[in-house]
């Protein structure tokens, strides 16, 4: 660990990991309180750029949007020789895969608190021309107050008003169809994952499913969204709808963050 991050903070114990590096909890040595530290090992970018930028791109994408109560926040950030760290917010509870591992189906009116306050996320990052581009349940982390911290942005990217980004990013049940077919592609890839993330949370399974990530793919080129009875016997018409208007493959027919907050499921209460 970095000397002045060991100066500012008590390290303790592991409480996540990934690609890059491991996240652990730590204790601020001024004031108590808890935070994580997301702990990145520079060498495992080497020879990647793309990687290598987006580890550099990260601290810079989350200090652009900080504050916003849905957002990870970064509180600090450490370099040395061999790995970057940032101090972030330490989300005590689960993260929304885990909730709906646990649960199999969220009921509609809890799947809409927490869909909105991503969507808020969402809406928020795209004002500021971040693309996330990874949305998916491991990225959506749960405070103990079951509120709603949209996380991980290495994948992210910044876009000036009109550019558009090129590059195969994301993971198979969630990536848009633009992605996948090397099209120029902007911020609506992230409405996109948004709309799988909530039919999963209504339905319990993704709306395009192949057992290969070559399957995958093409069930989300045919883009042949059903909503079979059984699963979806108990939901409104209202969210069907939104659905409709999130996974539509046609980009310009496709809801903005914004139009998707101005729906009548989010405005009226699932009415």
């Amino acid at each position: 660990m970095s000397q002045a991050l060991n100066r500012d903070y008590l390290t303790c114990e592991e409480i996540g990991r990934g690609r890059f590096g491991t996240v652990f909890r730590c204790i601020s040595r001024s004031t108590s309180d808890s935070f994580a530290v997301k702990s990145i090992d520079k060498s495992l970018t080497s020879g990647d750029s793309l990687d290598a930028q987006c580890l550099l791109m990260e601290p810079k994408i989350l200090h652009l949007l900080s504050p916003h109560p849905h957002v990870i926040q970064l509180y600090d950030v450490y370099e040395d020789d061999t790995h970057l760290h940032m101090v972030l917010d330490l989300c005590s509870g689960q993260d929304l895969h885990d909730l709906i591992i646990a649960n199999g189906v969220i009921p509609e009116a809890e799947a809409r608190f927490l869909f909105i306050q991503l969507m808020s996320a969402i809406s928020h990052c795209h004002k500021y021309g971040v693309v996330h581009r990874d949305i998916k349940p491991d990225n959506i982390l749960l405070d103990s107050r079951n509120s709603v911290k949209l996380a991980d942005f290495g994948s992210a990217e910044v876009v000036m008003d009109g550019e558009m980004i090129k590059g195969v990013v994301g993971t198979p049940y969630y990536v848009a169809p633009e992605i996948l077919i090397g099209r120029e592609y902007g911020e609506k890839v992230d409405v996109w994952s948004a709309g799988v993330v909530l039919y999963i949370m209504l339905a319990g399974f993704p709306p395009f499913y192949g057992e290969t990530a070559v399957e995958i793919f093409e069930a989300v080129l045919r883009g042949n969204l059903r909503f079979p009875v059984r699963a979806f016997r108990g939901v409104s018409a209202a969210v069907k709808d939104l659905l409709r208007s999130m996974l539509c493959r046609d980009v310009w027919k496709r809801f903005s963050a914004e139009q998707v907050l101005r729906h009548p499921w989010i405005t009226n209460g699932g009415g």
